[in-house]
């Protein structure tokens, strides 16, 4: 093969490889589709970001609906505890390398309401059991703590109805 037909097949095959690439990797994929985007979803989300004038704009997040029940009345701290849990499960799902959500009660909030690699939402930021300093609260109004035990375990504690953390009334969950 010449110098110049192996010049052109290279061509041809950047721009095959960059045209797949464009369609199927250059969209960020709703938080809750997590993977599982099919090809005319993909083809739908493209659509949705182009606007009148050609250019592409990211597509509203959709909202993410696994910390509705936290702090409901028709539950109690137990079921608050294990939702926190799950949300962390799934939080750590897709970050596999880097486990758990770590820091400070605050931080680990940051990370599950999209302040992350990924921009994943999993709480909003708006959700009733955020305190005004960027806290997960428990259904007291007291900042849950977080005590990462490993990259794959995380207890959670809440300080209970006295508010007083370290108490008889604490409820604990540690996987």
């Amino acid at each position: 093969m010449s110098t110049r037909r192996k010049v052109v097949a290279a061509g041809v095959l950047l721009a095959v490889a960059a045209i797949i690439w464009l369609r199927y990797f250059s969209f960020q994929p709703d938080p809750g589709a997590a993977g599982k985007a099919s090809h005319n979803d993909v083809g739908r989300e493209v659509d949705r970001r182009i606007e009148g004038n050609g250019r592409s704009t990211p597509a509203p997040p959709e909202r993410s609906t696994l910390a509705d029940a936290l702090n409901s009345p028709s539950t109690d701290i137990r079921a608050d505890l294990r939702l926190v849990l799950g949300i962390i499960e799934t939080f750590r799902s897709n970050f596999l390398q880097t486990g758990n959500p770590v820091g400070t009660n605050e931080e680990i909030t940051s990370a599950l309401t999209g302040r992350n690699r990924l921009r994943l939402s999993l709480i909003p930021v708006d959700h009733p059991a955020i305190n005004k300093a960027g806290e997960l609260c428990d259904r007291w109004g007291t900042p849950f703590f977080f005590h990462a035990e490993s990259a794959t375990r995380m207890e959670i504690r809440s300080a209970g109805p006295d508010r007083k953390m370290w108490s008889e009334d604490d409820a604990v969950l540690s996987p």
